[in-house]
């Protein structure tokens, strides 16, 4: 820590910090609009600068890095005179419609002009009124209250890693274009909006928000996005009891700030005409709207006289990995208890399944070892099974990122040309199937060559000699005649993962929706402990989550087989304790998987499904 004092008050902040970061984590709130939190530093605006006693001048204060003993100065009459200067200076550039502007009561600019009290404009500079870009459906580009900050620019090179926003021009004719100076739909934009969310003004707003609501108006709940599963944390701006947009918390742990074109601009399905908020029955072959009342009386009746006729088994339930984890516990319990079986599965039995059966078997937890920020800390991560972009593209936004940014090294391996290959340093192209025979042939790289860690494998591993017998089998030119995997890029693969001082790896349904799924994650529970990439910041072995409730789903119990917490529906103990807890006589048989309820219902075993 260093130690330093800004206008007087000492203050204490981590060394490598700039005098602004030091103030903001201080709360001193030294004025800036280029500077943004995650963002490298461009000292653009000048608006930070502070003096700096014994040092002549002033300096930006975003670009100086904090001293021991330093004394700052960050507000006098000369400094806000400056200050007043530079944002009048912007101000005669900029476009002064803030009665119709999106961002009215919320921009960045307009609170400096009111705090630093600037009620007129000394300066005027004619500028020719440019078109508003409208391509997109979701963002609005207005380049009239552009200030030239290049937060838009950073965040789309840095963030979302896509290089749309570029600089153009130089002087007093620079602009920002996007692309090839196109309209935004016609580039290589995802639309995920981290650009909006890092613009001070009114340049780049939500479109479908457009004249839904002043930032005052808003009520704001914060809330995890509903579709995929990184849990990104979200920040809801509600009007009316209607979401009008959605802002990403920067202060989430998985995604600070960092959304999606889904879990920011796809929320019109909550208040879309076709959803059905009253329950419906149907009378003489039309379906008429009833009360809760009256349809869950008609649902708890059939349940009832079906389980009565046919008994237990003939019924069955699907959770959600969709739902809640109080949901799914509550549904699991329903069907048990109620139904009397445990034809009780959700959808984790057709994605991964074979995840929570492998790394329980190898770790005891079917959860990723790791979380998603730790592979900012990684020096190699092995992606396979995962197109991370467009299934998890938060997550794939941050491989980017480290692999650009962080000089982590990227080893993917995939049958396709998925967009990360083109930062990976490896590209391992196998035959689809081959997942185990590839692994083994990386750990046989490893073994042979003496590349494990021997003391994690004596203290933290079990039948290494069993292991060494089958993996010794797998030599390179024979994984090369099984999966066409080059030998020589699958021996470079194995010193890369093995010669990492934190490794990391990552899949994903690719790998797990096989015959050998199970098999396949145990490969690669093996591969990491092998070098002992168990237990350390930025290693693991990470399976990336379909829904946004996978792991719940299954640690809640929505499985045939376990209870909540895996506790086996077979063992006597078990299923005694939750009898006494749940006040039920309790099935001790193993109920059907998804699969294997379609096919019982086929065969007509299976009468009400719910």
């Amino acid at each position: 820590m260093v130690s330093l004092t800004i206008d007087g008050k000492p203050i204490k902040t981590k060394k490598g910090s700039t005098i602004l970061e030091a103030a903001l984590d201080n709360g001193i709130e030294i004025p800036h609009l280029c500077y943004h939190k995650g963002l490298s530093v461009a000292g653009a605006c000048r608006l930070c600068l502070v003096k700096i006693k014994g040092r002549p001048g002033m300096v930006a204060s975003c670009l100086t890095e904090v001293a021991e003993g330093m004394e700052v100065i960050a507000f006098d009459e000369e400094i806000d005179e400056t200050r007043r200067l530079i944002v009048e200076l912007i101000l005669s550039e900029h476009k002064h419609d803030c009665l119709v502007c999106e961002k009215n009561g919320q921009c960045e600019l307009q609170d400096l002009a009111y705090r630093l009290g600037i009620d007129r404009v000394r300066f005027s500079v004619e500028k020719p009124n440019e078109e508003l870009d409208n391509s997109s459906e979701v963002i609005l580009r207005d380049p009239n209250r552009c200030i030239l900050c290049g937060r838009c620019v950073r965040s789309c090179a840095e963030i979302a890693v896509q290089d749309v926003l570029k600089f153009a021009n130089r002087g007093s004719e620079m602009f920002i274009i996007a692309g090839l100076n196109q309209l935004l739909a016609e580039t290589d934009c995802v639309f995920c909006g981290a650009c909006v969310q890092a613009c001070p003004t009114g340049s780049l707003t939500e479109k479908l928000a457009r004249f839904q609501g002043r930032s005052w108006e808003f009520r704001k709940v914060r809330t995890t996005c509903p579709y995929c599963g990184v849990g990104c944390q979200i920040e809801l701006n509600i009007k009316d009891d209607r979401i009008v947009k959605v802002y990403g918390v920067e202060e989430g742990p998985e995604n600070k700030g960092h959304l999606c074109v889904k879990g920011r601009f796809g929320f019109d399905f909550v208040h879309h005409e076709d959803r059905l908020t009253t329950p419906l029955i149907k009378r003489n072959g039309e379906f008429e709207e009833a009360s809760w009342d009256e349809a869950l009386d008609l649902v708890a009746t059939k349940f009832s006289q079906l389980k009565q006729k046919y008994g237990s088994d003939a019924l069955a339930g699907l959770s959600s990995a969709k739902c809640t984890n109080e949901e799914n516990y509550l549904f699991q319990k329903f069907v048990r208890v109620c139904f009397g079986t445990n034809n009780v599965d959700h959808c984790a039995r057709l994605c991964h399944s074979s995840t929570v059966a492998g790394l329980s078997r190898a770790f005891g937890s079917g959860a990723m070892t790791n979380s998603i920020r730790e592979f900012e800390k990684a020096d190699v991560i092995l992606i396979t099974g995962s197109n991370t972009t467009e299934n998890h593209p938060v997550i794939g936004s941050l491989l980017k990122h480290v692999a650009r940014y962080k000089g982590v090294k990227l080893i993917v391996v995939d049958p396709r040309e998925i967009e990360l290959t083109g930062y990976a340093t490896i590209w391992l192209r196998q035959r689809s199937g081959t997942d185990v025979a590839w692994i083994n042939g990386l750990m046989n790289v490893i073994v042979n060559e003496a590349l494990y860690d021997e003391e994690f494998i004596k203290s933290r591993t079990e039948n290494f000699e069993e292991f060494k017998k089958v993996i010794l089998k797998y030599t390179p030119d024979r994984v090369e005649k099984i999966t066409g995997i080059p030998k020589r890029k699958l021996i470079e693969a194995a010193r890369m993962y093995a010669r990492a001082k934190k490794a990391s790896i990552v899949f994903a349904m690719g790998i797990t929706q096989h015959i050998t799924g199970t098999d396949n994650v145990l490969s690669l529970a093996n591969l990491a402990m092998l070098c002992g990439n168990v237990g350390k910041e930025g290693t693991g072995v990470n399976p990336l989550r379909g829904q946004n409730n996978v792991q719940g789903a299954c640690d809640l119990g929505a499985l045939p087989d376990v209870y909540p917490g895996y506790q086996k529906v077979s063992d006597p103990k078990i299923r005694e304790k939750f009898e006494r807890a749940w006040r039920a006589k309790l099935s001790p048989k193993e109920g059907l998987t998804v699969v294997e309820m379609m096919n019982a219902a086929s065969e007509g075993r299976i009468k009400v499904f719910t």
